[in-house]
């Protein structure tokens, strides 16, 4: 085996692990993806012989990465802060893919991902490396150009904001009850029904692909939400239940066709937040052997 044969599987050996750190930076697993191979160009352009923990210089070099991307991101953003729904791993009902479990780890659901989203970059980064990988902040600091007391400061401020994220029922069998309680209610026209299962102050956020052009893509409070879900009872009949970033969640395949994804955060037995990527070029980047039967 020659050097860079050694060196590429020395990579795929922390692969998962640089695409799972990426994936809760960035929430896109395209952009993860970008990241991961930006790392290996890196990776086989270096001499690593000095290197003791390669692991650790991989995510280091990945942060470093993501950072940069999330700068980017902040200083070409349009959308409203807040409306962006993160990209969902989608799996069967029955179970995470083996290969999803290291992106999941950690109760990495929609709702964490959405908060993460209104974070500074620098803030965002030093939180997933300290509190989701346990970086020690003098490693953070050098990543994102701070003192280490800065470094722990960012990710303190970070926590605050995520300690006051919707914290989701962890029964996934009564969260599954809610949203097939949901879907029945959407098919058969339930205007009641819905409004009893959504809590009164329920967000609903969707991707450009899932609202008419120029509609709003936040939708708040039960009422408006029931009547979306009302015009959603055609395809409802197309809908299967599945994982949604481990939470109980439906996606949408007419004729094994996926056209939306829906996670839902249920609370208290009310839902609370609904996630609906309906977007073509998002949802081809899913793994389609959620549509297996």
């Amino acid at each position: 085996m020659d050097e860079h044969d050694w060196l590429a599987e020395r990579f795929e050996e922390h692969r998962a692990h640089l695409r799972a750190v990426a994936y809760r930076m960035l929430g896109s697993l395209s952009e993860a993806d970008d990241a991961v191979q930006e790392a290996w160009l890196r990776l086989s352009r270096s001499d690593t012989s000095g290197v003791e923990n390669l692991g650790g210089w991989l995510t280091t070099v990945v942060a470093r990465v993501c950072l940069n991307m999330l700068r980017s991101r902040n200083s070409r953003r349009e959308e409203p802060l807040g409306a962006h729904v993160p990209d969902p791993v989608a799996s069967r009902a029955d179970g995470v893919d083996p290969e999803h479990e290291a992106l999941l780890a950690d109760s990495v659901g929609l709702a964490l991902l959405v908060v993460l989203e209104t974070l500074a970059p620098a803030e965002r980064v030093a939180f997933v490396l300290h509190d989701m990988f346990a970086v020690p902040f003098d490693e953070i600091a050098a990543i994102v150009g701070r003192s280490p007391t800065a470094a722990r400061q960012l990710a303190s401020r970070a926590r605050h904001r995520v300690q006051g994220a919707t914290v989701p029922d962890a029964d996934l069998s009564r969260q599954r009850a809610v949203v097939d309680a949901f879907l029945a209610a959407s098919r058969g026209g339930d205007f009641a029904a819905l409004l009893a299962l959504l809590d009164p102050d329920v967000v609903l956020r969707a991707d450009l692909g899932a609202v008419p052009a120029g509609a709003s893509r936040v939708v708040r409070g039960a009422r408006a939400v029931a009547e979306g879900a009302l015009t959603f009872s055609g395809r409802a009949r197309f809908a299967r239940p599945a994982l949604v970033n481990g939470a109980a969640g439906i996606v949408v395949a007419p004729r094994g066709r996926l056209v939306v994804v829906l996670g839902f955060t249920v609370m208290r037995g009310k839902i609370v937040e609904i996630d609906v990527v309906a977007d073509s070029a998002r949802l081809r980047q899913l793994d389609l052997a959620v549509l297996d039967d």
